[in-house]
């Protein structure tokens, strides 16, 4: 017969494995600033992630900025690196950024990559290409890799690629190509710099486009003006959404329409790091105005437009990840207006976000140890 005396040392070791458990799962509770919460569960490190993207089997894609394309698995939380990503200009705000796939994925395995590339003298510029994921190679690859679009001109400098990609309703690719510092560009039509453009799968360029009448290239662009955009995203009336980071103060969410104008470097609600006034965006009415702006800056990176299930009274809703700030921001979106409602302090600089296929928010930590964090309704 078992003595006793065990049974206060068992449950004392049940206990104490219990608390490691516990421990290693990394929750915390996050609160909005008007009542809302978040339990937020780890799935891991990374080495400043950049962006994510579900596979329908329920895995993640995850870039690093270095270069690295990680495939990882939520069950144990492993992740493999997938091989044949294209070499990149690692440095500043450049290397490997966005990561999606193809609207029909499942029949033909596109994944569409978007990253810094050097050319001669050592100038940059951002680049988006095409590959098919095999899966059942060991380790995962990219095969067939081929280069859809490019930025041009390539120029000096390492900041403000914006790279951002998200395919519309009616199949088209859009990405967002920053102004590489260089402020003018975002108003010149020989330079697709500042723009936001639309192209086909496969990069050619669909004749319904706004500016058939202003030159080749642009005649790939959606819309220009644009600074450093690094958030994209359609609502459920398919219409496209991004934002942007102002120069001093003045961020702003677009809603971003075909044809139009945004006024960078000509007009912004914010100023110039130097403290050099910008006019703002009420005196020049040509240029089109943004819904929502910030004086402070968040810093946004990362959008995504809310359609799970976890989270019935957001429906429609935008959630935006803040690096300045280390906060996700909630817009609601009501048509064609937008506004903030509520601010989550996240306590760490967030670079990306996205819905999981069971309607949780997730979110990518910026920097060097960047967590893979899962944020669930606190119930």
């Amino acid at each position: 017969m078992k003595s006793s005396r065990s049974i206060p040392w068992l449950f004392l070791i049940l206990a104490l494995f219990c608390s490691s458990a516990l421990g290693d799962s990394d929750e915390r509770v996050i609160q909005g600033n008007t009542g809302s919460s978040f339990i937020a569960e780890s799935y891991g490190k990374f080495d400043e992630p950049w962006a994510m993207t579900f596979l329908p089997d329920g895995r993640l894609l995850i870039t690093e900025k270095s270069g690295v394309l990680n495939l990882v698995r939520l069950q144990d939380r492993s992740k493999q690196a997938v091989r044949g990503v294209p070499e990149v200009a690692y440095g500043g705000q450049g290397g490997l950024g966005d990561v999606v796939l193809h609207p029909n994925f499942q029949e033909n395995r596109w994944v569409y990559l978007s990253y810094a590339e050097e050319g001669p003298w050592r100038i940059k510029g951002a680049a988006v290409a095409r590959a098919t994921l095999s899966l059942e190679a060991d380790p995962p690859a990219l095969e067939n890799l081929e280069v859809i679009w490019r930025q041009t001109p390539k120029v000096s400098g390492g900041g403000h690629y914006s790279h951002r990609l998200a395919f519309g309703p009616d199949g088209h690719l859009f990405i967002t190509s920053g102004d590489r510092q260089k402020l003018e560009p975002a108003q010149h039509w020989d330079q697709n710099l500042g723009k936001v453009i639309r192209i086909h799968p496969d990069g050619s360029i669909p004749e319904d486009n706004p500016f058939q009448e202003k030159g080749e290239l642009a005649k790939s662009f959606w819309s220009l003006g644009h600074r450093n955009v690094l958030g994209i995203a359609f609502d459920n009336q398919g219409q496209l959404w991004t934002h942007e980071m102002g120069p001093r103060h003045g961020d702003e969410l677009n809603l971003t329409v075909a044809g139009e104008n945004y006024g960078w470097p000509l007009v912004s609600w914010g100023d110039h790091y130097s403290g050099f006034p910008i006019p703002d965006h009420d005196t020049r009415p040509e240029f089109k105005a943004p819904e929502v702006y910030w004086v402070p800056t968040v810093a946004p990176s990362g959008l995504v437009l809310y359609d799970g299930s976890m989270f019935p009274d957001w429906q429609g809703q935008a959630f935006i990840g803040g690096l300045r700030s280390e906060s996700l921001l909630r817009i609601r979106i009501d048509g064609q207006e937008a506004e903030e409602v509520e601010r989550f302090d996240m306590g760490e600089r967030i670079r990306e976000v996205e819905v999981g296929p069971e309607g949780a928010l997730w979110v990518l930590e910026d920097g060097s140890g960047g967590r893979l964090l899962r944020l669930v309704c606190k119930c």
